[in-house]
């Protein structure tokens, strides 16, 4: 599950929110304790509880003392807010100035997005 390329952390705290976004955690569903989430991956509780103290922070998770940890309401519609923000920031504005760079019309990269979306490619 893991890879050398960020912190275990952060790639417990990434995939805790694909699982939001994609709906297989939903709004108010309970985690994963974070010994418990150590023990299945095998990793330092420590790291886990990093992982999710971040997700606390971000508001993606909330603490029920005694309890453990849920899903905060808001966090899909969040995580999509930012997911965008994002997919337009790397992708689509450094797409626009290359197409610009090389003299794709707009209107070509729109049509072949068009196709893309309509399986026509």
């Amino acid at each position: 599950m893991f890879d050398d390329r960020s912190p275990i952390y952060r790639q417990i705290a990434e995939r805790i929110k694909a699982d939001v976004l994609s709906g297989a955690l939903e709004a108010d569903e309970q985690v994963m304790s974070t010994n418990q989430y150590a023990a299945f991956y095998r990793i330092n509780p420590a790291t886990a509880a990093k992982a999710f103290q971040q997700l606390v922070d971000e508001k993606v998770l909330y603490k029920k003392r005694g309890i453990g940890m849920f899903v905060s309401t808001e966090a899909r519609e969040m995580l999509r807010v930012q997911g965008r923000e994002t997919f337009f920031g790397e992708v689509v504005d450094p797409m626009v100035a290359e197409a610009k760079a090389i003299g794709i019309p707009l209107t070509d990269v729109i049509r072949r997005i068009e196709l893309l979306e309509n399986g026509d490619i």
